[in-house]
């Protein structure tokens, strides 16, 4: 991807890379040298490094036919245009789902990420399945608006199985994921939490959902660019003689997520199971029928509505598909892409990894302490740093929500965020909020004197993008849903 590699190697003890720079070693050798002392003898980096960080890296990169083709494209990017999701034209179809084939034929518009072929948006019937790429509204903004409002008003059928799940097991496992995870890991068969794995500083290494399948089994769910990056994470904190590993059964399943008010409609149409609240509460799974198959459900969300998401074993996925899109028409199913979910996850402040949140970002400025079991016995990693920025006072620095007023502006990212006129902040992400009405982005505000709800509300905040500024609404909840009574409903 033309960027090189430093930190710390996975899988290995006191083993530290910095190489690949090429052509960009002189610009950055003194930022590079300031990263590495600084990892190397403190034990953690200075700044955010993740887009040069070695543990991006999967075993399939260091294939030599993979890297000929990609640096044909690669040693050039630094001299093209950067545009907005812009994708890899060289290398690709590393990886393809059982289901590649059936969502093409849907109208699939694939990206890539960590060789995975993903759909990022669907084509209308008789539009190319291609990006034209624009720093405004690109030429999929229209299909992205048909499959948001799909999700928030009927339903929506994403095709997830790049997502990495890693099993953790052994008599150990239990002990292994409490002292890593902020949530309590000793719970019952069957939940699912969402969690993070902190540093020592409480800086955000891992945002995932961790789920118990038996007393010595866990189910871990994360995006897969950050596969290496969590694997290892665990793998490096199982002490000697603890009883625990960790196995990579990504390509064992797919994952189709089943979103919006007629997701419970829709599978209880094609399963004997109990969709209820009272039977399947959220944050549980169960093993339920579809057809002739079986399937792990879960009950959870990234896009705040009402969902499942179906875990089924690869050789039984397409009959599960195809009995899901033939059902699916009675409810309004429509195909959704990557792009949805980002819009969606962006209209209701779900935070994203190594863009909203990081090995640099507090817990608490990311406001996700309600994620924190504080009290459970051993603690976890990162708890003592939690509790004395707890007790210093006032937040100096939280993340907001923001949502552009006028309606034509389209945010990236790295936005400034200024309030009555001062600069207090950049964005970190964002998507346009269909139901909203407008761009909505996150983004961290600084302020000495604390950041509470005053401060939020009281202010005027604009977004500035290309020398032009717009008025901002800004919250420190969410302003689509706040109480989260869809994704409980």
């Amino acid at each position: 991807d033309h960027n090189y590699l430093m930190g710390k190697a996975p899988y290995a003890d006191n083993l530290f890379v910095a190489c690949g720079f090429n052509s960009l070693g002189i610009l950055s050798g003194g930022g590079a040298g300031y990263v590495m002392a600084h990892r190397i003898a403190d034990g953690h980096q200075p700044m955010d490094i993740w887009d040069v960080d070695v543990r991006r890296i999967r075993h399939f990169h260091n294939n030599k036919s993979y890297i000929v083709d990609r640096t044909v494209e690669s040693l050039g990017i630094a001299y093209k245009m950067h545009w907005p999701n812009r994708q890899w034209e060289t290398a690709r179809n590393v990886k393809k789902s059982i289901l590649h084939d059936r969502v093409a034929a849907a109208g699939a518009c694939f990206g890539e990420s960590a060789g995975w072929e993903r759909p990022n948006w669907y084509a209308a019937p008789g539009e190319k399945a291609e990006y034209e790429y624009d720093f405004g509204r690109q030429n999929w903004f229209d299909n992205n608006a048909a499959e948001h409002k799909a999700v928030r008003e009927h339903v929506g059928i994403f095709e997830q199985s790049s997502f990495s799940k890693i099993l953790v097991q052994g008599r150990d496992a239990e002990r292994v994921l409490n002292r890593l995870a902020t949530a309590e890991m000793s719970v019952p068969i069957g939940k699912v939490g969402y969690t993070q794995f902190l540093n020592e500083r409480g800086g955000i290494e891992a945002d995932i959902t961790i789920a118990r399948l038996a007393e010595d089994k866990y189910l871990v769910v994360t995006p897969a660019f950050t596969h290496t990056h969590v694997d290892a994470w665990i793998h490096d904190h199982i002490g000697e003689d603890v009883f625990c590993v960790t196995t990579d059964i990504t390509a064992a399943h797919v994952m189709l997520n089943v979103q919006g008010p007629n997701s419970r409609a829709l599978l209880s149409a094609i399963s004997p199971a109990d969709f209820s609240n009272e039977a399947f509460p959220f944050g549980t799974l169960r093993e339920i029928e579809i057809g002739y198959q079986r399937a792990t459900a879960v009950r959870i969300s990234y896009t705040g509505e009402l969902g499942w998401e179906l875990y089924i074993p690869t050789e039984m996925a397409l009959p599960v598909y195809d009995r899901l899109i033939d059902a699916g028409a009675e409810f309004g199913l429509k195909h959704c892409g990557y792009h949805t979910l980002n819009t969606l996850r962006a209209e209701k402040a779900y935070r994203e990894w190594a863009h909203d949140i990081g090995p640099l970002d507090s817990l608490l400025d990311a406001g996700l302490a309600f994620t924190c079991a504080w009290e459970k016995k051993g603690g976890f990693i990162g708890r003592e740093a939690l509790l004395r920025q707890r007790n210093e006072g006032p937040l100096k620095r939280r993340l907001a929500q923001f949502l552009v007023e006028d309606p034509d502006p389209v945010l990236i990212h790295n936005e400034p965020i200024l309030r009555d006129g001062e600069r207090v902040g950049y964005t970190t992400s964002a998507g346009y909020g269909h139901t909203l009405g407008g761009s909505v982005a996150l983004g961290y505000v600084k302020y000495e004197g604390g950041v509470d709800k005053a401060f939020v509300s009281e202010g005027t905040f604009t977004i500035e993008q290309a020398d032009r500024t717009y008025p901002a609404r800004a919250s420190l909840a969410p302003l689509y849903d706040p109480k989260s009574l869809r994704t409980h409903g």
